[in-house]
């Protein structure tokens, strides 16, 4: 096995990009880009809720602020998720 350049690498590397050519990933970085999705979904929503609870709490409204609040916070999860696999 020879071993190329690294300019002849870097240049392939170019022109897969330019032909659009998809590079092929690997296990675990499928596994972190997984973790980080679910992660962008989670927090928001455990945020709402904590406010939710607290909410109700302070106003006695049974689980008003809590139901709202959740969805809320998945929507905008889901919407941070959604527009950082669209838009990288």
């Amino acid at each position: 096995m020879t071993k190329q350049p690294l300019s002849d690498k870097i240049a392939a590397r170019q022109r897969q990009r330019d032909e659009g050519v998809a590079e092929e990933r690997s296990f675990f970085r499928g596994l972190a880009v997984a973790g980080g999705l679910g992660w962008m979904i989670v927090l928001p929503t455990l945020a709402g809720l904590a406010l939710g609870r607290w909410l109700d709490g302070l106003f006695a409204s049974g689980i008003t602020w809590t139901g709202a609040l959740l969805m809320a916070g998945l929507a905008l999860g889901c919407r941070w998720a959604w527009s950082r696999i669209h838009h990288p």
